[in-house]
């Protein structure tokens, strides 16, 4: 039994989502459906990149991902589908997939891409403005029923990726940026567990700073400090997080992505 994911910025008010998974279940009533996100900031494809690459490795082989995250559904884009070690994705080619592939470059991964260019394998009638249901859904379902990759679309070997921003080393530690800000207002920046490595094992002595904030020593819970406390910590994902305990970081200093965080020790 396949499982397919769905992740877009639809939101769950219009039933747009809903009428994905009835397509999807038309071609392929033996899948599960997982609704990974709906709530993607409106043609964010940078923190669409992001919950992708670090959500699809917890999936069984053989999942396909489906992202509708898609500013620019309609225009010469191209709408793809594409192996990724032992998975699928499909969506449009608009750089969501660039830190899938990253980590597939990092760890031998083998990759394949088509341009879904079979129209065969579409609904009858395309919309211009929702390929969702009319070319990612349908070609989900082909892929969880057992049609090929390669029967789907003309290979390609260019797909887009996204100029994503990485931190930098400094005289005394790291500079990087806040790159998502999750439901409870944590912060979430670039800056990651393998370039803290050292500093780890000293948490008293690194310093975060952040929107004027400065925050001496981290910890490993938010349970080591009080409620209302400004705290900074690694997130389950490996990335450095700054947090207020009990609380929302984003709401107590005003922080919004892209904004920049320093670490120093």
């Amino acid at each position: 039994m396949t499982v397919i994911s769905l992740m877009t910025d639809f939101g769950i008010k219009d039933g747009n989502v809903g009428v994905m998974k009835g397509v999807i279940w038309g071609i392929a009533p033996h899948a599960q459906i997982s609704d990974l996100s709906h709530m993607i900031q409106p043609q964010n494809i940078r923190e669409a990149a992001l919950i992708l690459a670090r959500s699809a490795p917890y999936f069984p082989e053989d999942s396909v991902h489906v992202v509708v995250v898609d500013p620019g559904v309609g225009t010469a884009r191209r709408p793809m589908a594409a192996k990724i070690g032992s998975q699928f994705y499909v969506g449009p080619d608009n750089g969501t997939i660039t830190l899938l592939l990253e980590r597939a470059e990092d760890e031998g991964w083998q990759t394949e891409f088509v341009h879904l260019d079979k129209p065969q394998y579409w609904l009858d009638k395309i919309s211009h403005v929702f390929h969702g249901r009319d070319i990612f859904a349908p070609a989900a379902g082909h892929l969880a029923s057992g049609v090929s990759l390669a029967e789907l679309g003309t290979r390609i070997l260019d797909p887009v990726r996204l100029a994503l921003p990485k931190p930098e080393q400094t005289g005394h530690g790291w500079r990087g940026e806040i790159i998502h800000i999750d439901h409870f207002g944590n912060l979430a920046s670039n800056i990651r567990i393998e370039h803290l490595a050292e500093a780890l094992k000293h948490m008293d002595k690194v310093t975060v700073t952040l929107a004027g904030e400065v925050i001496r020593g981290m910890v490993n819970t938010f349970g080591e400090r009080q409620p209302g406390d400004l705290v900074a910590l690694m997130g389950s994902t490996g990335n450095l997080i700054v947090s207020v305990v009990n609380g929302s970081a984003a709401e107590r200093i005003g922080v919004k992505t892209g904004d920049p965080i320093d670490v120093s020790w």
